[in-house]
């Protein structure tokens, strides 16, 4: 069999007229000869009935006193409700269709309710539909434990699903539709000018979701580049194919030439900055700053160490904890709120000179300070203040000609 896994998110099953949109997608890929897997996140977003967000408020409203694994068993039944609705739609357009839960579909979790990982796909029940004739519709975001029990795979987790099946049953690809036509080269919402991209590797991709282009999630990225399945991002309100995620450019197109350094610029806004000065006869600082902040479950970026102290970021809403927590270690932090990290990515930049100098000159001619910079073999990170981010990226966009 020809195997195409579709991922469709809350946004392209939100409505009717969204689901026959998705009925649509179906049924072309079925009449070019795929059988079809369909992964379905839960219908909307927050505030809409059925949605992940909305079905957790009904627990925080009763005190929150629910547990992790009967959590798990309220936060799927979103997406089994969405398998189902659209299985019935299927059926009664004459697309012979069965809904399946992540369990039923063959993935095996491990017990870390809320954040389960993939142990291992068994497909043979999805195969066997799938021979039948049968669409097959998944809840995403969900799988089984060794002891049976309903878990949840944590955010990005219907991503997750599709590439796994799409690994799992060697598709030939995985597609992930959204409301938005593929992966553009920035934000829209601050950069008018942003365009989208034909073809990105698997690496580009995962950097800027990293990085805060919020289309596909980082760890399904990864599964589909170690099983080698091309996937793609489209837009479900659209016929355009849009954006390829691949390491063969030739699978792409025989024509396609990519001869840039930088392919796209994400950022990340909310961010405090915290420098610790060391401490004369204390040799642990590094070490007792680092443990308390991981102690206390607090994420750190953006990291330089040196022996005159440690530099560091944190989610402005972990500052304030984070602050107290070092002032009872006995340190004295300075705190920079209200950061933006700003991304400059691009497979081409590794050994390429000069991009750090262009990334300079650009901020520098909008009067913007960088407050730190670090970088990658594919990435260079800027801190900027803020209420800079907006001018920062457009003035980056326009240095690497990203508009072209």
């Amino acid at each position: 069999m020809r195997i195409l896994v579709q991922k469709f998110g809350g946004t392209s099953v939100s409505s009717q007229e969204a689901r026959e949109r998705v009925i649509q997608h179906i049924k072309r890929e079925r009449e070019n000869g795929y059988a079809i897997v369909v992964v379905v996140s839960a219908m909307g977003r927050k505030g809409d009935p059925y949605a992940t967000d909305t079905l957790l408020g009904l627990v925080r409203a009763g005190g929150d006193y629910l547990p992790a694994r009967e959590r798990d068993m309220l936060l799927g039944c979103g997406e089994i409700i969405s398998a189902a609705v659209l299985c019935g739609m299927l059926i009664a357009s004459g697309i012979p269709s069965v809904a399946l839960t992540g369990g039923s579909a063959g993935i095996l979790t491990d017990e870390g309710f809320g954040a389960a990982r993939i142990k291992r796909v068994q497909p043979e029940q999805l195969l066997r539909h799938l021979e039948s004739g049968s669409v097959a519709v998944v809840a995403g975001f969900q799988g089984i434990s060794s002891q049976g029990d309903l878990t949840t795979l944590g955010r990005g987790g219907s991503d997750t699903t599709a590439t796994a099946l799409g690994a799992a049953l060697r598709a030939e690809m995985v597609d992930i539709y959204t409301d938005v036509n593929g992966i553009l080269t920035a934000d829209p919402r601050f950069v008018s000018e942003a365009k989208p991209l034909p073809v990105v590797s698997y690496a580009e991709i995962c950097n800027m979701a990293r990085q805060g282009a919020k289309v596909i999630h980082p760890r399904a990225v990864e599964i589909a580049m170690q099983a080698k399945v091309p996937l793609r991002v489209r837009s479900t309100f659209s016929e355009e194919t849009g954006t390829l995620v691949t390491d063969d450019l030739s699978a792409a197109n025989a024509h396609y030439v990519r001869d840039r350094h930088v392919t796209g610029i994400a950022h990340v806004s909310g961010i405090t900055q915290i420098s610790v000065k060391a401490i004369e006869g204390r040799n642990d600082m590094q070490l007792q700053v680092f443990q308390t902040m991981a102690r206390h479950h607090i994420s750190v970026d953006f990291i330089n160490v040196t022996p005159s102290g440690a530099l560091y970021t944190v989610y402005d809403h972990d500052a304030e904890i984070a602050e107290m927590l070092l002032k009872e270690a006995g340190f004295s932090p300075q705190l920079k709120h209200g950061c933006a990290k700003i991304s400059v990515i691009g497979g081409g930049m590794n050994g390429q000179p000069g991009v750090m100098a262009r990334i300079v000159e650009a901020l520098t001619e909008q009067g913007i300070s960088i407050m730190q910079s670090a970088d990658s073999n594919t990435t260079i990170w800027v801190l900027v203040r803020d209420f800079d981010m907006a001018v920062a990226l457009r003035a980056l966009h326009a240095k690497f000609d990203l508009h072209l």
